[in-house]
Formats: C-alpha cells, sequence, structure tokens
C-alpha cells in the first residue's frame, strides 16, 4: 500500500509558509496569506486522525500517549530555550511575553490570553494549544463506534463553535477555527469510504483552493479566518489527496523529507530567524537579499534540528512506534506515512 505523498508535502509547504510569513512580517513584505499554513495543518490535523484510526480500535490512552509524545518533549524544549532567550535578549524577541504564570501555562498549554488570542511562550504554540484541545476531544470519541464517532466529533466542534458565537465570543477554545478540524474529518470519512474523483476536478479543487487563498484577503479583509482560508485550506487537501488517488506517483525524496520534519520546522524557526538574521547584520549582507536568504537558511537549519532532535527524541520516547502503526486506509489501498503529522 503506497503512502499518501501529498499530505507530506502540503505539511512541508505549509511550515515553510508560516516561516516566510513570520520574515515577511518581520520586513513588513505582503506575504500576509503565509499564515494560512497554519489552517492547512489544521484541515490535515482532521484529516491524519480520522484516517489513522478508523479501521481498527485503538485505545483512547496510546492514543493520547502518542500526541504527547510526538508533540510535547519538543515544545518543552523550545519553550525552555525561549524563555531563556526573552530573559537575555529581550529586544531579540520583541512581543514574546514571559512571566512565571505564561511560562508554567505555556507549557501545560493554557497561556495567557491578550486581546481575546493566546500568547504563549512560543507565539506560534498557540496553533498546539488548539490542537491539544482537539486531541482530547477525539480521544473521548474513541470511546464509541466509527459511525457514532464521527457524528458526536462533527457535533461537538460545531456546538463549541456555536457556543462561541452564542455566549463565549472570543475564548480562543470555541473559536470557529475549530471547524477545521471538522473539515479535515469529513474529507477522511470520504477518503475512507473510497470516494474517487477524476484527476482534472481534483487538481481543479487544488487550484482554486489556491487562488482563493491569494484573492480572499485582498477582496475582503475582514472575512472571518476560517472561511478566508479555512475553506480554501479544505480544498487543497481535499483535492491533493483525491488527485494521488487518480494519479499515483513516486514521492520526491527532499519533499518528503521537509514534510516529516514539518513540525520541527514550525517550532523552532522562530528562534532559528533571530539567530539568522543577527548573523546577516553581522556579516553586512545587503537588505534586499535579507529575507529569502533568512527564509532559506532558517528552513534549512530548523530541519536539520528534525534529524538532530526531534528524530532521536520521539524514537527514545516510544522505540515500538514504527511497529504499532497498524495500516490504515484497507478500503481504500492507501495508507498515511508512519510520520503522520505535525499533531
Amino acid at each position: 500500500m503506497n503512502d499518501i505523498h501529498s499530505i507530506q508535502y502540503l505539511r512541508g509547504l505549509a511550515a515553510s509558509a508560516v516561516v516566510c510569513f513570520h520574515i515577511s512580517e518581520q520586513f513588513s513584505g505582503p506575504f500576509a496569506v503565509g499564515a494560512a499554513g497554519v489552517d492547512l495543518f489544521f484541515v490535515i490535523s482532521g484529516f491524519i486522525m480520522w484516517v489513522t484510526t478508523v479501521d481498527h480500535p485503538v485505545d483512547p490512552q496510546r492514543f493520547m500517549w502518542r500526541r504527547i509524545v510526538r508533540i510535547v518533549p519538543l515544545y518543552w524544549i523550545v519553550t525552555v530555550l525561549t524563555a531563556l532567550a526573552i530573559f537575555v535578549k529581550p529586544q531579540f524577541l520583541f512581543g514574546h511575553m514571559l512571566s512565571p504564570a505564561n511560562f508554567f501555562g505555556s507549557l501545560l498549554f493554557v497561556p495567557i490570553m491578550q486581546d481575546g488570542s493566546l500568547h504563549p511562550v512560543v507565539i506560534q504554540g498557540w496553533t498546539l494549544c488548539y490542537e491539544m484541545m482537539f486531541y482530547v476531544i477525539f480521544a473521548l470519541a474513541l470511546l464509541l463506534g466509527e459511525r457514532q464517532r464521527f457524528a458526536a466529533l462533527i457535533g461537538v466542534l460545531t456546538a463549541m463553535v456555536a457556543l462561541n458565537l452564542l455566549l463565549l465570543r472570543g475564548y480562543p477554545f470555541t473559536s470557529p477555527l475549530m471547524l477545521e478540524f471538522a473539515a479535515g474529518l469529513v474529507v477522511g470519512r470520504l477518503w475512507m469510504e473510497d470516494i474517487r474523483l477524476q484527476l482534472v476536478l481534483a487538481l481543479s479543487l487544488v487550484v482554486g483552493g489556491f487562488l482563493l487563498l491569494m484573492t480572499a484577503q485582498m477582496l475582503d479583509p475582514e472575512m472571518p479566518r476560517v472561511l478566508r482560508w479555512g475553506i480554501p485550506a479544505t480544498l487543497i487537501v481535499a483535492g491533493a489527496v483525491f488527485a494521488e488517488r487518480a494519479r499515483p506517483f513516486s514521492p520526491m525524496a527532499l519533499f518528503t523529507f521537509f514534510g516529516s520534519a514539518s513540525y520541527s520546522i514550525y517550532i523552532w524557526h522562530v528562534l532559528v530567524v533571530v539567530v539568522v538574521t543577527g548573523i546577516m547584520l553581522r556579516l553586512g549582507v545587503p537588505p534586499n537579499w535579507q529575507p529569502a536568504l533568512i527564509a532559506f537558511v532558517s528552513i534549512s537549519l530548523s530541519a536539520m534540528l528534525y534529524l538532530a532532535i526531534e528524530k532521536p527524541l520521539t524514537g527514545y520516547l516510544n522505540p515500538s512506534r514504527a511497529k504499532s502503526i497498524p495500516p490504515v486506509g484497507q478500503r481504500s489501498g492507501s495508507r498515511l506515512p508512519s510520520n503522520e503529522t505535525k499533531d
């Protein structure tokens, strides 16, 4: 059974887009759409969680343990290092918030809120708070049968958003962004039901999704994020996986590697960008060259940290992981890469 290589590629693309967004923001550039990499990750999360659990019984405790091993140790390492960097050189990490309450809250995925948004010590870590909330909901749903599980997940995620709109406006864990996980669940359900699309139609979804990403921000900057970027992200993920089903292809090792390294790229990149920017300034690199060079070097170094830290750390904490993941997609004839996703 072949891997779903397009998911790997999209993971690498999403992480790289977020890096480029932060660098563009640093240089007052125009690449605001790069932030949509987060929305792409959320849709991928819903897809992966459904596809990897639907065809076989999964123990909720084991599920959560694997999620914790995948996310928490590296996040804690980066949180501690970021806190030290803020303490020593606060001017290099403008906008970061360090306090005892926020430090320990960040470690537990309940950081402080400001202006209705989560502000963990690792600024991009706000997305992991959403991910962990989704994992808890998903783990509880694993106590149900497959049919009841899907309905319960969609129902709970929708109810949370309705609660936000009616009563808890501004409370992050009931944000409409939770619907992006639901969208991924729907795509995963359709995938596992062996739905097939013609290649032209599937590719049209991908192209349409990217066109929407590029135009929605310009047409209506005030459009809710879940519509502006969540819908295009869903179209891209759905189009990519169904296009691959219609026309399987051999993976490119480099793109697959960056997909596997996407979590490290995502979680390390702010610290790495600060260091690389300082080096560029010391070397006197011309300002016009700096954004592209910083992006290239930062993504490459963050990917190397996957090999140096994340991969051996995850292997040490869960040595049987590769052996314990049973095949999925038995009805579709495809499975996901053993590295799963960022989440």
